[in-house]
């Protein structure tokens, strides 16, 4: 089912159901064997229930299916709230690589700071030090981490998320890319953000909106953003090797269904 050069799809399981296993009933009839955990009925990870913890464990190793990232949620605070992120980066981040490298993960999907409406350009070097020290924790255990751009943020166009990455520096560090993120901001998504971030995205988050991603995202192809395009150049690029699908709307089942079959038809339809 996969494109000729191995472009998988994966999908964030509880875009599915919070519940691992329902997901993962589901997301194997659609082939999908890659999943992105965030929430699961207990909480959002690392902050779970270690039960439903080893249920993931038990299930990876019957069914054969990958952990392909951890998204914890961490870094959406404001910079001035130095308390959540110094305590995010000694016990949220230190928990979650633990259970990342107990589940075989190789990745950690962060955000990059809310932006206070004219926070002066300066603060720039306090999220660089912080992500700094965040992609060095990870580099210890062997794994990376992605930050994910939003509306909002210090990391919310292309252009803007791969500045704070090559400023940083680290081989650790690089993007989680959601070209629906990126909606509604100064640049057009695709192919001006991608184009300009490119280099540094290790991992893809797809879905769609018609007024933006916080406001209503819709099915994939029934919205604003270019996913045959954006598709058709990850193909052509070769930098990732699976998509994630983020679906954010209801029904999730059948709308998940449908995003998985629409990006598939993408990934045959000849490159131009």
């Amino acid at each position: 089912m996969n494109a000729p050069n191995d472009l998988a799809l994966g999908i964030v399981s509880d875009e599915i159901a919070a519940d691992f296993p329902t997901a993962v009933r589901h997301g194997m009839q659609w082939s999908i064997t890659r999943y992105e955990l965030r929430c699961l009925v207990s909480g959002r990870v690392p902050r779970v229930e270690s039960r439903e913890i080893d249920a993931v464990v038990a299930l990876v190793k019957q069914e054969g299916v990958r952990i392909t990232a951890l998204s914890p949620g961490m870094f959406k605070a404001h910079l001035a709230d130095s308390a959540t992120i110094e305590d995010e980066l000694r016990t949220v981040l230190p928990a979650t690589l633990d259970l990342a490298a107990r589940l075989d993960s190789r990745l950690i999907i962060v955000f990059g700071f809310q932006r206070e409406a004219g926070e002066p350009a300066a603060s720039f070097q306090r999220a660089v030090g912080y992500m700094r020290r965040a992609a060095e924790l990870a580099h210890k255990a062997g794994i990376r981490i992605a930050i994910e751009n939003e509306p909002g943020f210090w990391c919310d166009t292309g252009k803007n998320t791969h500045a704070l990455i090559t400023t940083v520096g680290h081989p650790s560090l690089g993007a989680n890319w959601d070209p629906c993120n990126a909606y509604g901001t100064d640049e057009t998504p695709y192919p001006a953000g991608y184009e300009a971030l490119k280099d540094v995205i290790i991992n893809v988050h797809a879905k769609d909106t018609t007024k933006g991603s916080l406001i209503q995202c819709v099915p994939i192809g029934t919205g604003a953003l270019d996913w045959k395009g954006q598709v058709q150049a990850l193909l052509r690029d070769r930098i990732v090797k699976h998509i994630t699908i983020e679906t954010h709307c209801y029904p999730l089942i059948e709308n998940s269904r449908h995003n998985a079959e629409t990006l598939r038809s993408y990934m045959q339809s000849p490159l131009p």
